[in-house]
């Protein structure tokens, strides 16, 4: 009986901590789990209090995941980046593929020439082509953009100076 009270007592605990946590900003499942593995709490608690904020609707993985998306989205991150930065969230690698393949294309080549429009004026700076390209390919490489895009960037790029 002591031992059944004492369960409650630290999933109550562990409860009010994960809403604290959520209450600051939407986190992931993992996430959750992470904190409070950190602050002490056994696994049997964790599972019960992930279980009770999922019937809560406290936590949901793939609105958070959407979150993230737009936010990285807004600050030109690639595909690439995102899903690794999804990786250590703890989002699935489905979930993760399923948000990116409903952006096209397009949608990641705008990105990225809007990601360079913004260093645009680093780039000017540099005067030997050569270079020029290497330092843009670096850059959206970094941030997360495959070649073919990056090579569009730079293709559209060489055209307007030419």
């Amino acid at each position: 009986m002591d031992e059944n009270n004492e369960f409650k007592k630290n999933c109550n605990k562990a409860m009010d901590s994960a809403v604290r946590v959520l209450a600051r900003r939407s986190h992931t499942k993992y996430e959750i789990r992470q904190k409070l593995r950190q602050r002490g709490f056994s696994t049997d608690v964790i599972s019960k209090v992930l279980s009770e904020c999922e019937r809560l609707n406290y936590v949901n993985d793939e609105e958070t995941a959407r979150i993230y998306l737009r936010e990285l989205r807004s600050k030109g991150y690639g595909p690439r980046r995102i899903s690794v930065f999804f990786k250590k969230k703890g989002i699935g690698h489905e979930l993760t593929d399923t948000l990116l393949h409903k952006d096209n294309a397009e949608d990641e080549l705008e990105t990225a020439h809007k990601a360079f429009s913004k260093k645009l004026a680093t780039f000017d700076r540099e005067k030997d082509m050569r270079k020029r390209r290497e330092k843009i390919y670096r850059y959206l490489y970094y941030r997360g953009f495959s070649s073919s895009v990056i090579s569009e960037v730079i293709r559209m790029d060489s055209c307007e100076i030419d």
